[in-house]
């Protein structure tokens, strides 16, 4: 069954709680619609669930199986440890297995996984180059614990006869979203800013203990309320020099906002020796050294203690209880616990249970010793979930994801593991039937026999009998190890230097780091029957702790001193040296500029929480903030672009100073052209050069495609038609066909229809139509050839008779919209592009316009309106009027213009009698158009007309132009028929698009700007978060752009209606 390509989830069963999902029907959308022979998954199969984030039945509707047996599947994923008696043999499996530690507790699932031949993958053990965890939860579980803390403490403080604005934030799990959880403590930051906390609660001074990624999404909480950071040795100064709460006034500054406080190591402990100062590798190595301080520095002035920090028994506590017993007799302001480690019995000594998410608090009275289940008394309340990252089932679901993802892939297809990438094959830590070469030190320390006793940190000399009974050896040492021993599976070469000593060993404690950047101990008993031996073991381990060292071990009365690995100083932040900045270029600054500028340089600010940290999260390897650079040739242009959106600033570029051009891409990680599409060569071959990201919302056209090579040589990805039409409309037709063929369906229909159209209310002219730019291009599009295929038919409609071709259309679910549609260009290379092409007997792409604008256009056009000929009448500089072009062209005599032109009667059964339309209503609506534009005006004509095209142009842009508080709209709606040959079924899909332009800061942003900006955006994300990995030309075709761009796109608020019959 290995490497057979079929993925299988495993439905969990570990805690009524736990609804997260390993894939989510995204992720099984991506894999399978992309084909196997690219992502090494040919199916999916679903244990059902009936509480997991994802219903079933939205994995069946992206191609997913859902099936209680697993058999058929090679590879198995799932999230918590499965039971035993659920492993099937000869599989792989993926899971958090904790077994890598070799805990006493889960050996019965390792025993079972190797007498199966089962292939164990630990998420835990995946590590990037980086030397980070690829796969982990510890944001979630910092987010979810910290929104939980503060609901508690509101309900704490009524308790203590406080009313806050924290008594109505609600748990995480009661929210939809991590957005909807955010926006509700955000609420609660506006309205302890408005109306400030009770002073006798203040200073409200939250302290943070590590830095890791815990840590950090507690501070991302914590930073959605009105706060400021200080240093813990400024902890004493926020309280000022007031003797007591009466001086606390409302008017101090204090009670409107929230003080944080972010410790580590160094700010717990001191050295022993008053004349050394902290030193965190010779903490590492030897804590015993240090002495506890934070009971006294920093507890004191703390309203609310968040552990967020890995913690080993041979390190000090942070909070003992008795010394939190003395602080409390002392008058010790500290109201709550909120312990996200969930470290029972450990860094604070008095959390001794676990909590659960729907009875998260217990309260600790420190006076009398003795817990409650109340939050009534005196004492703390205190929270330890050990499951928190599930209350955000679903974008913890989607931030593993789109990780795994990226390497699911391999692990379905791959049956000898030394073909995998070394990130996979070092997390692989059984294999038909036995343990992988980095993971046989487990077996070796289950052999060990069990001592239970505690030993210093240290390495100890002696030739105890005490000692030498564990091997029957004559000398014995006891060797603490420290470092990254797991990670970098140093324990290995250590082990491997005893046994070819020929000594032996005996494990007396081992604890292992939570994740690839905390350090792991073990402690070893070795020994030898030679003393000589046993100092060439020691010598040996020496080289390896020190490998760029000669200097032997110290040794001090006995002992010797050892450390294996490096220990690296991260140090401390400040809050805004935390995040990395990016540079996107955009290069244009016309309408669509706009949106996009403000979307990018929201990115790490409050405005991007809604929908950046739901569909981002975790894309990122830091936190970041987007720098937008928008360049113009006009640096006025730029200036109004920019002018009140934070992280942007206006340049002037002309495209055609290459020496410029280049310093502006140079200093970006991805550029966005919206210049003109001639433009883009330009630009492209720039980035190319410089090696950076290039997105275009234009068409890729042949010279485009012919930088393709030349892109996958720079490693740069160049992303085009990423707009509306082209870009979400390639976008929502992938999604569908795609899901349609891993159904096993074939497509018998595919029409598509977008238009961008006056709003109802602005569309209030005879031609019911709008320009927000030049209407040039518009009119040009109007007289383009169409072809595209119905019933199998190819049809073919000449340019001159387009607007003639417009028929009714109406969108069931919009029937309010009386609508005509245009065959739009040749709808036949989306057949092809969207493979399609040999399957479907319609294909159609059209324009949309309100009923009636192609009859008038058509006979505008026929009138010669839009000819584009210099005109007789403008010959060698004569002047004209509008009325003198129209009676030349309606064929009226100089004597009879007067009478001829005086109304729209007149107009119009002139236009009937030329020819021009065989209607009186048609004919009507074209003359009341001439009129509203008007042709029939006695108005001088500019001389930089110089046909009748020009004219029309003129007067379209300035009769049919939106007012600034006019809305436009856009409107795009794909139908698809599904046959699905084994049934006999043909399914009628349909999905729906419908955006109308808004005023923001003051701005009118139109529908079309927003709806082309915005995925352009969206395109410069995923490729600054790597989310993109193809490199060349591409257009949106593809899951790995168009799922995660899809969903950032509905998640900021431009919505798809998805309908299926």
């Amino acid at each position: 069954m290995l490497g057979n390509g079929v993925v299988g989830i495993v439905s969990e069963t570990v805690n009524k709680w736990e609804r997260r999902a390993p894939l989510t029907p995204s992720h099984c959308a991506r894999l399978l619609h992309s084909g196997s022979d690219k992502t090494g998954v040919s199916r999916i199969i679903v244990q059902p669930s009936t509480k997991r984030i994802h219903h079933d039945a939205l994995y069946e509707e992206v191609g997913c199986e859902i099936s209680e047996d697993l058999s058929e599947c090679g590879l198995i994923l799932g999230i918590k440890q499965p039971k035993p008696e659920m492993i099937l043999p000869d599989r792989a499996y993926a899971f958090f297995s904790h077994t890598h530690k070799a805990p006493k507790e889960n050996m019965p699932l390792l025993d079972k996984i190797l007498a199966e031949r089962v292939s164990l993958y630990d998420y835990e053990l995946i590590v990037g180059d980086h030397g980070r965890r690829l796969l982990a939860f510890g944001k979630f579980a910092g987010r979810a614990g910290f929104i939980d803390f503060l609901h508690g403490l509101g309900q704490r403080y009524l308790s203590l006869g406080y009313s806050t604005p924290f008594l109505s934030l609600g748990a995480s799990y009661m929210y939809s979203s991590l957005a909807a959880a955010k926006a509700a403590v955000i609420s609660v930051g506006e309205e302890i800013a408005t109306l400030g906390l009770p002073a006798g609660i203040c200073p409200l001074v939250f302290v943070f203990t590590g830095s890791g990624n815990v840590s950090s999404g507690a501070q991302e909480i914590f930073k959605l309320l009105p706060h400021t950071f200080v240093e813990p040795s400024r902890l004493p100064g926020i309280f000022g020099t007031a003797k007591d709460a009466a001086q606390l006034t409302r008017t101090s500054k204090r009670v409107f906002q929230v003080y944080g406080c972010v410790v580590t190591c160094k700010d717990m402990v001191e050295h022993k020796d008053p004349k050394k100062s902290f030193d965190k590798a010779d903490y590492y190595v030897h804590p015993e050294h240090y002495n506890p301080v934070f009971h006294e520095n920093i507890a004191p002035y703390a309203s609310v203690i968040v552990n967020c920090m890995y913690w080993e028994k041979r390190y000090p506590r942070l909070l003992s209880t008795k010394q939190f017993q003395d602080l409390t007799r002392k008058g010790c302001k500290l109201v709550g616990i909120s312990d996200i480690t969930c470290d029972i019995g450990g860094s604070i000594e008095f959390v001794n249970q676990t909590t659960q998410i729907d009875s998260p608090f217990f309260r600790y009275d420190p006076i009398k010793d003795s817990y409650h289940q109340d939050m009534e008394g005196d004492g703390v309340v205190c929270s330890a979930v050990d499951v928190l990252p599930t209350e955000f089932a679903k974008e913890a679901s989607k931030h593993f994801g789109d990780i795994l993802s990226e390497f699911v892939g391999y692990l379905a297809s791959t049956k000898d593991i030394k073909k995998l990438p070394a990130h996979l094959m070092k997390a692989c830590i059984a294999h038909g039937g036995t343990l992988t070469p980095l993971y046989e030190y487990i077996s070796r320390m289950r052999k060990s026999d069990d001592s239970d006793y505690m030993l210093s940190f240290c390495i100890c000399r002696e030739t105890s009998k005490d000692h030498a009974h564990h091997f029957n050896k004559k000398y014995t040492t006891l060797v603490s190890l420290s470092g990254h021993l797991f990670d970098q599976f140093l324990i290995n070469e250590a082990l491997d230097i005893i046994e070819a000593a020929s000594g032996s060993f005996h494990l007396v404690k081992c604890q292992v780091g939570p994740s690839s950047h905390a350090m792991s101990y073990s402690e070893l008993e070795v020994g030898a029957d030679d003393e000589e031996v046993l100092n060439k073991i020691i010598n040996s381990l020496t080289s390896l702790a020190n490998p760029n060292e000669n200097q032997p071990l110290k040794q001090e009365a006995n002992k010797i001193s050892l450390r294996v690995g490096k220990v690296q100083d991260s140090g401390d932040k400040k809050e805004n040296d935390t995040k990395k900045k990016v540079g996107v270029l955009i290069i244009g600054a016309g309408r669509v500029c706009q949106p996009a500028a403000e979307m990018l340089a929201s990115i790490g600010g409050m405005s991007s929480q809604q929908w950046y940290k739901t569909c981002m999260e975790g894309d990122f390897e830091e936190d970041i903030d987007v720098q937008v650079t928008v360049a113009s040739l006009y640096l006025k242009d730029a200036e109004e672009i920019t002018e009140g959106i934070p992280n942007a600033i206006p340049v002037q570029l002309d495209v055609s100073d290459t020496s410029t051009l280049h310093k502006y891409i140079s200093e970006a990680e991805v550029v966005i052209s919206l210049l003109p599409a001639f433009c883009h060569i330009t630009v492209a071959t720039a980035c190319i050069e410089l090696k950076k990201h290039l997105v275009t919302a234009s068409y890729v056209d042949d010279a485009m495609s012919e930088l393709n090579e030349k892109a996958k040589t720079a490693g740069i990805t160049i992303l085009g038609e990423l707009g509306l039409d082209p870009g979400i409309d390639h976008m929502m037709a992938m999604k569908m066909i795609n899901q349609a063929h891993v159904r096993k369906g074939k497509i018998k229909s595919f029409t598509s229809y977008c238009g961008g159209l006056p709003s109802p209310a602005a569309a209030n002219n005879p031609l019911a139509y709008k320009f927000s730019w030049s209407p040039a291009g518009a009119i040009r599009a109007g007289r383009n050839p169409a072809t595209y295929k119905s019933n199998g038919e190819i049809l073919n409609v000449d340019g001159k008779n387009l607007y003639d071709s417009a028929v009714k259309h109406r969108i069931p679910d919009l029937p309010a919209f009386a609508l005509e549609c245009l065959p739009n260009r040749n709808s036949l290379v989306y057949g092809d592009l969207y493979g399609i092409g040999n399957e479907a007997s319609t294909v159609f792409r059209g324009t949309l316009r309100y009923e009636g604008f192609g009859q008038i256009m058509g006979i505008l056009s026929r009138i010669g309106l839009f000819e584009s000929e210099p005109h007789p009448l403008f010959k060698d500089g004569k002047k004209s009027t509008f009325r003198m072009l129209l009676s030349e062209l309606l064929k009226i005599k100089s004597e009879e213009l007067d009478g001829s032109l005086r109304g729209e009667k007149a107009i119009s059964e002139r236009i009937i009698s030329l020819g021009y339309s065989k209607q009186q209503e048609n004919a009507v609506r074209a003359a009341k158009t001439i009129i509203f534009l008007g042709l029939h005006e006695q108005k001088e004509i500019p001389a930089s007309c110089k046909s009748a095209f020009d004219v029309s142009c003129l007067l379209m842009e300035d009769r049919l132009a939106y007012t600034s508080t006019e809305q436009d709209m856009v409107l795009l709606h794909h139908e698809v028929e599904v046959e699905f040959p084994d049934s006999k079924l043909i399914e009628k899909q349909s999905a729906t698009l419908l955006e109308f332009g808004t005023i923001r800061n003051g701005k009118m942003i139109t529908a079309m700007a927003f709806t082309v900006g915005i995925p352009a955006a969206i395109g410069a994300l995923l490729l600054l978060g790597n989310k993109i990995k193809t490199r060349g030309v591409l257009r949106p075709l593809e899951p790995e752009v168009y799922v995660p761009a899809m969903d950032i796109i509905q998640a900021y608020g431009i919505k798809v209606m998805e309908k299926i019959e």
